[in-house]
């Protein structure tokens, strides 16, 4: 397989997945769309300088995560809150992550609002809490995949997963809501 194919696949298989896990950090899809796109351009750079790229995925959110560490540090109001009321992020958005496991009515409602809450409480959670939980749980990456984007061992990310969700509970408890964190 030429660099070229890697590269397409690799677009193909992880472009929707960094769009979604830029927008649970930032909230401006502009914005997000730049930062993706400059993502798969530092990639692409990698890959024609001759470096062989054994896990696309994990460069991939490395590279993004530190263009989103510089969003922060530039100081501009970021916020996951505005998720919900960015344009072209639509109120459909969890209902279509619901649909298919939902009987009734009243557990799709009882869903979004778990979801909202979820949303809020991370929110207010350190930046390294809510990276590692929205890598770990949002994005699906395994321990090492994180431990590897972030350039910490395997023991940190997992001793931090588990004080952020400790805390993410915390948090979850003291604003009223009744939602067990597995």
């Amino acid at each position: 397989m030429t660099v070229e194919d890697e590269f397409n696949k690799a677009y193909d298989d992880y472009a929707d997945a960094l769009f979604r896990h830029c927008m649970f950090r930032l909230s401006h899809r502009e914005r997000v769309l730049e930062l993706v796109q400059d993502t798969f351009m530092k990639a692409w750079d990698t890959a024609q300088k001759g470096q062989k790229i054994k896990n696309w995925r994990a460069l991939l959110y490395k590279y993004l995560n530190n263009l989103i560490i510089d969003e922060y540090r530039k100081k501009k109001q970021l916020s996951l809150d505005g998720l919900l009321e960015q344009e072209g992020v639509s109120e459909g958005t969890f209902n279509e992550l619901n649909a298919g496991s939902l009987n009734t009515e009243i557990d799709r409602v009882s869903a979004e609002l778990e979801a909202i809450a979820l949303h809020s409480a991370l929110g207010k959670l350190k930046d390294n809490h809510k990276q590692v939980l929205l890598l770990r749980y949002i994005d699906g990456l395994k321990i090492k995949e994180v431990a590897h984007i972030l350039q910490e061992s395997q023991n940190v990310v997992s001793v931090r997963v588990n004080r952020a969700l400790k805390k993410l509970e915390q948090v979850l408890r003291d604003s009223g809501h009744d939602i067990q964190i597995a």
